[in-house]
């Protein structure tokens, strides 16, 4: 996805907005932890994007090296090294893609983070691992409601963080109508796929299979660091 947003074809806006619009509260935490107040940090966040898209900093992207987590951290570094004090309304869009960010959200969602230690580059990591899965489980509830499954999802969706046993599966069997041995087999089944969306998710901001598991036990290392 990243290979394709650095293009200047009909793909490359979309698949740009894609990267921008999931990924943009990290760098909003990032500031925000580095001492901005909300108004500045949104702001900042903006200038960030348009400047991003002006100057088309994708096209620097080596894919034989790094990760996009990496590349986009180390460009919003440079960025308010050089630009903290001009971010110019008036550019904002860069006449591609204006970036909407739900500023009100981003705070409410910032003032939930635990009052720690945490430095800026933490704080990125964690809320870019938590956004990471957020979108993978967005994808998997819209596969059971494809499947006209939505009942069953929100039913076994703690199969994904709780540890083994202790989720009663004849519990939901009975609340559902299924077999005990059904909603086995479902559980089974939904802690795959999540498995396999999760990969498929990093994938699109790593250069391979390697990176891909790489990038696994980098993020899911955040969680168990705090």
């Amino acid at each position: 996805m990243v290979l394709t947003a650095r293009e200047q074809d009909s793909r490359s806006g979309e698949a740009l907005e894609t990267l921008c619009r999931a990924y943009w509260y990290p760098l909003y935490a990032f500031i925000r932890r580095q001492g901005s107040a909300p108004a500045d940090a949104e702001d900042l966040t903006q200038g960030f994007f348009a400047r991003f898209l002006e100057k088309h900093y994708l096209k620097s992207v080596n894919p034989d090296k790094g990760k996009f987590r990496s590349f986009l951290l180390a460009s919003l570094k440079h960025f308010l090294a050089n630009e903290r004090d001009r971010v110019r309304t008036k550019k904002r869009g860069g006449g591609a893609i204006h970036l909407s960010l739900d500023a009100a959200t981003a705070e409410t969602r910032y003032l939930q983070e635990p009052i720690d230690a945490m430095t800026p580059e933490k704080i990125f990591d964690r809320e870019w691992a938590l956004t990471l899965l957020e979108l993978v489980l967005a994808r998997l509830r819209r596969d059971f409601r494809d499947e006209d499954k939505a009942a069953l999802f929100e039913e076994l969706k703690v199969v994904l963080t709780a540890g083994k046993g202790a989720v009663s599966h004849a519990e939901i069997a009975a609340k559902l109508g299924m077999s005990e041995g059904a909603v086995k087999v479902a559980a089974h089944r939904m802690r795959r796929r999540y498995r396999e969306l999760l990969k498929e998710e990093i994938a699109q901001t790593v250069t391979g299979p390697e990176q891909v598991e790489e990038e696994i036990r980098a993020l899911f290392s955040v969680f168990s660091s705090l």
